[in-house]
């Protein structure tokens, strides 16, 4: 149940205090005083779900087996609507001010806000479904009560999300508004940071090219995703004191000419105020609680496969094709002249070739390479490797050296190997 709660929660938080951000910066009117495109939002929550579902349903089924060519171009346009999803939330004041006087400029920014929503949901939605397909566990019966547990693993981490942004949006009425603005667009920014994240590392995987200066900052937002999670939510301790002072700065004491109702409604504030703003720190406690003694408690060290056997003569190492022709990524130990032990990896390829070399690159160094849904992924910065472009320098793909295949055999001179010792000292 828990390792279905730390799994569904994260990927549904970002979303669900978008819609919330946008509901609360966005909302102008009531009744019929409202925008024709109030509704948009509301339609792109609805269309950026089913889309989702429908995508995650034919990646379980195995009609789509590469998600990269529907995410990088989703990605590619989510972070150019990010910006101007902030853009909007930064002007909304004047946005919303007159609006009717302006009513393009209103439409234009719910539009934006409505692209937003919809092509996160389509991006974060789909690997939480998925989490559905793992419920019933292969030879398990459907009703068990592991199942079950699962089941409402999943179901309290889509409730925590919702009601987190539930109880942040409270604050909309007690807080001032540039406090909750603020709020909304470093909540907004995390959120481009992360798709941004996401485009440039499909970017890297199936670029030889790929800046160097761009793949630090990359493996640094790949690893802290956890800790900008966090922030989404900290981020509301902006509006949380404002809303505090606002509830202590209002007078609960009669005024000269005030009456009891004006009492009553500036008591009731403060205690609204005070009560939203401690349920918001709480939920923020919740979610820090959640991603970091929650993952905890689920998370297991990847240990890399133990090496493989091969032949070793007269300065040649000899591995047979039957050995490694089945796809997945085979490990092998080496012991190099100067003592250091040494690892490299094989890999069969589409049309046949094959991807050799060491068990380390020069941006991670020794760190190792596992496999796991498929892919080949670095054990340090955790991107996933083109299968492609192993064997070639650049990224974090694994350092190549020379070798020879014939015979129904790969062939490696050990001094090539000796040659590359430095890299696991």
């Amino acid at each position: 149940m828990l390792e279905q709660f730390v799994a569904v929660m994260p990927g549904t938080l970002a979303p669900a205090l978008l819609i919330m951000c946008l509901s609360v910066t966005l909302t102008v009117g009531e009744g019929r005083d409202k925008p024709i495109s109030s509704r948009w939002r509301l339609w792109a929550v609805f269309l950026g779900t089913v889309a989702a579902i429908v995508f995650a349903t034919l990646r379980a089924t195995a009609v789509i087996n590469q998600r990269t060519f529907v995410n990088q171009p989703v990605l590619t346009v989510a972070v150019v609507v990010d910006l101007l999803a902030i853009a909007a939330v930064i002007a909304s004041p004047w946005i919303l001010k007159g609006w009717q006087n302006h009513k393009w400029l209103m439409h234009l920014a719910n539009g934006v806000g409505a692209l937003a929503i919809a092509l996160t949901l389509f991006y974060a939605l789909p690997d939480v479904i998925l989490q559905l397909t793992i419920w019933v566990e292969p030879g398990e019966t459907a009703f068990t009560s592991a199942m079950l547990l699962r089941a409402l693993g999943f179901l309290l981490g889509l409730a925590m999300s919702i009601v987190i942004a539930a109880i942040f949006r409270t604050m909309r009425t007690t807080a001032v508004r540039p406090a909750f603005i603020t709020a909304a667009v470093l909540m907004m920014a995390i959120l481009f940071v992360q798709h941004a994240t996401g485009l440039l590392q499909m970017i890297q995987v199936h670029s030889l090219f790929f800046p160097h200066f761009l793949f630090q900052p990359l493996v640094w937002s790949i690893n802290h995703n956890t800790q900008m999670i966090i922030a989404q939510s900290l981020v509301f301790v902006i509006p949380a004191i404002a809303s505090i002072v606002a509830g202590f700065r209002m007078k609960t004491k009669p005024q000269s000419g005030e009456n009891e109702a004006t009492v009553r409604r500036h008591k009731a504030f403060r205690r609204r105020a005070i009560a939203a703003s401690v349920w918001s720190l709480v939920a923020m406690i919740g979610v820090t609680v959640t991603l970091t003694v929650g993952i905890a408690a689920t998370h297991q060290t990847v240990t890399l496969s133990p090496p493989e056997s091969y032949s070793l003569k007269d300065g040649v190492a000899t591995i047979p094709f039957s050995q490694v022709e089945d796809g997945h990524l085979h490990r092998f130990e080496y012991k190099a002249k100067d003592g250091t032990v040494m690892r490299f990896i094989i890999i069969k390829k589409n049309g046949g070739a094959y991807g050799i070399g060491l068990d380390a690159c020069e941006n991670c160094g020794d760190a190792g390479y596992y496999e796991k849904d498929g892919k080949i992924i670095c054990k340090k910065c955790e991107v996933a490797i083109n299968l492609a472009t192993i064997g070639f320098k650049g990224g974090c793909n694994p350092i190549p050296f020379p070798y020879k295949t014939g015979n129904g055999r790969i062939t490696i001179q050990t001094a090539d190997l000796d040659a590359l010792s430095v890299h696991f000292q």
